[in-house]
């Protein structure tokens, strides 16, 4: 029988694309704002060299930083073969009065392994295609026009973070991506400035730490002003009001420390678990809460892993929002800091993955549990795997540990690549207590988490709570409406149970909440719900939205009320 012929529609285009060079040029970090920001994105030299660097260097042209090669917004649109190093490279030139001392060098993300140099020397190295890193290059910096050069590796080295990308994508893996994929860019401090912040709120207080030199400082919050000697201040606020999904109020202040001036701000909120009427849940101040989400892969069908520009982010955000939902599982993906700031300011939840490594098993991870075989011997990880996992586990907690939407990590997610699960949670809780952790989502329980997280596809929900662990049904449903002129994969579809109608498709989604959620909701407590996904991506046509975004398959009020027969259930089983 002749194979048959898979037919990809690969220039989908979104609505937030526009005539001219797509814009990313926003200021990258909204939790830590400085007046002094070159952003470096747009135009770029880049070159490829074969055999793993020893070959022939050739020009591929000029790119659209920061859509990796793989994309159309990028201008290359090429795949990476195996061996090939990418080479990046721009010209810039600085205005005298840019400098106040100190010149730094940032990137939100590059895919895998690269190396940046400024002017033919090596500034920094960094491994890890999910995180920021960043370099000061004052001392490499000539006047006049200065050359900066990256280097990338990216051979999906599953020692290290990789996620849903795949060579030989299709199904449930997607087109991998290689290069820079966040915003690049320069700001300038004094040659004293405050490194970082972390802040830790209650209900009605700040507990802000420094990491700075000795000296005083400011902080100037609703116009008063908090003057402090050292790294760390307690700040009460009156009359406080606290973040929640309703009501997602934030705090803006400015910290200054002699020349160096930043704005940022925090919520007021406090995340534990708690007992109410003899069953446990996730609690916001407090108070039980419904986590009412969606699987949220972070996938678009123009830029792969970013979106053209980042109001499709924020439109995510909103139109879930619009929805009736209040979290998003950020899946298996870190994002640019501005998806978690519309998280932030709209007021929608964020239980957030770590991004896996190892090897996929199919048998096993996907195959044994779908039988009811849930618990299985733990696989291991090499020296270098354990290592890395732990550090970006650590980075990633670092990274979002200001922003109050953040409530929940997903520490491993099916088993896959699953180690030491008891051990990886026992350290993270130590790290950060101020979450909730669910240490192996979906099967393969050990003996420590804070949740007890099942996975369900095409069969009926059938839930049982086990004591003094809040039930999260942390993936299901999965059902399938598929608009061809919409769709990615014209020949193919990747689902969990198929309907021929946008009619019966919505008609089904309403009923296994209304069928079988809200039952689980008053006899079980249930109270994390994660249903795959908010949208299509690639060969997987499970979306509420379709990849390009440009239809929403379900009708806004319906959907909007179903949402509050949920809350309104969950409100009368915690009374």
């Amino acid at each position: 029988m002749a194979k048959k012929e898979i037919i990809l529609n690969k220039n989908m285009v979104t609505p937030f694309e526009s005539d001219t060079t797509s814009s990313w040029n926003e200021y990258p970090r909204p939790s830590f704002v400085r007046d002094s920001y070159l952003c470096l994105n747009g135009e770029w030299e880049l070159f490829v060299t074969e055999n793993r660097g020893h070959g022939e260097q050739k020009y591929l042209g000029k790119i659209n930083v920061p859509f990796t090669p793989e994309t159309r917004l990028s201008g290359i649109n090429r795949e990476k073969k195996d061996g090939e190093v990418y080479y990046y490279e721009k010209e810039i030139e600085l205005a005298p009065d840019f400098n106040k001392g100190r010149i730094i060098l940032h990137f939100g993300a590059v895919d895998q392994i690269c190396d940046v140099y400024v002017n033919g020397k090596l500034a920094c190295s960094h491994v890890g295609g999910y995180l920021p890193f960043r370099a000061d290059i004052t001392e490499y910096l000539t006047d006049g026009k200065n050359k900066i050069g990256v280097t990338v590796i990216d051979e999906l080295d599953i020692e290290l973070s990789y996620g849903k990308q795949r060579k030989d994508r299709g199904g449930m893996w997607y087109t991998p991506t290689s290069g820079i994929w966040q915003t690049v860019w320069l700001e300038s401090v004094p040659e004293s400035y405050v490194k970082g912040i972390k802040i830790t709120p209650s209900l009605n207080a700040a507990h802000i730490e420094l990491d700075a030199p000795e000296g005083e400082k400011v902080i100037e919050l609703d116009g008063k002003e908090y003057r402090f000697d050292g790294n760390s201040i307690d700040i009460e606020v009156e009359n406080a009001i606290n973040w929640t999904p309703d009501n997602p109020h934030l705090y803006d202040f400015t910290l200054k420390y002699g020349e160096d001036e930043i704005r940022s701000y925090f919520a007021l909120r406090t995340v534990s678990i708690g007992e109410k009427n003899g069953k446990s849940y996730i609690c916001l101040n407090g108070k039980p809460i419904l986590c009412h989400g969606l699987l949220d892969q972070g996938y678009f069908s123009d830029g792969i892993y970013l979106p053209a520009t980042p109001k499709g982010f924020e439109n995510d955000v909103l139109t879930m929002k619009k929805l009736g939902f209040n979290m998003l599982r950020k899946h298996i993906k870190i994002e640019p800091e501005c998806f978690y700031y519309y998280c932030d300011k709209y007021g929608m939840l964020v239980f957030q993955d770590m991004v896996n490594s190892g090897k996929y098993h199919y048998f096993v991870d996907t195959i044994l549990p779908n039988v009811g075989i849930k618990r299985w011997f733990d696989r291991g990880a090499t020296k270098e795997r354990s290592e890395m996992f732990a550090r970006e586990a650590r980075q990633t907690i670092d990274l979002l540990y200001n922003h109050p939407s953040v409530i929940y990590y997903t520490i491993f997610n099916e088993g896959w690549g699953q180690f030491e699960a008891d051990r990886n949670y026992l350290e993270l809780k130590s790290y950060d207590p101020t979450r909730v952790y669910d240490a192996t989502s979906g099967w393969f329980w050990e003996k420590h988490s804070d949740v007890h997280s099942e996975h369900i596809y095409m069969r009926p929900l059938k839930l049982r709570a086990r004591q003094g662990r809040p039930l999260i049904l942390s993936e299901f449903g999965g059902y399938c409406w598929k608009e061809m002129k919409n769709s990615f994969n014209l020949s193919n579809t990747y689902s969990y149970k198929d309907f021929t109608s946008i009619e019966d498709f919505e008609r089904a989604f309403i009923a296994l909440y209304d069928d079988q959620v809200i039952p689980h909701i008053r006899k079980e407590g249930l109270c994390g719900l994660v249903y795959t996904q908010v949208s299509d991506v690639e060969d997987e046509t499970n979306g509420l939205l379709t990849y390009d975004r440009q239809i929403l398959k379900v009708n806004t009020e319906k959907v909007k009320a179903m949402s509050e027969r949920l809350y309104k259930a969950f409100e009368e089983t915690t009374k």
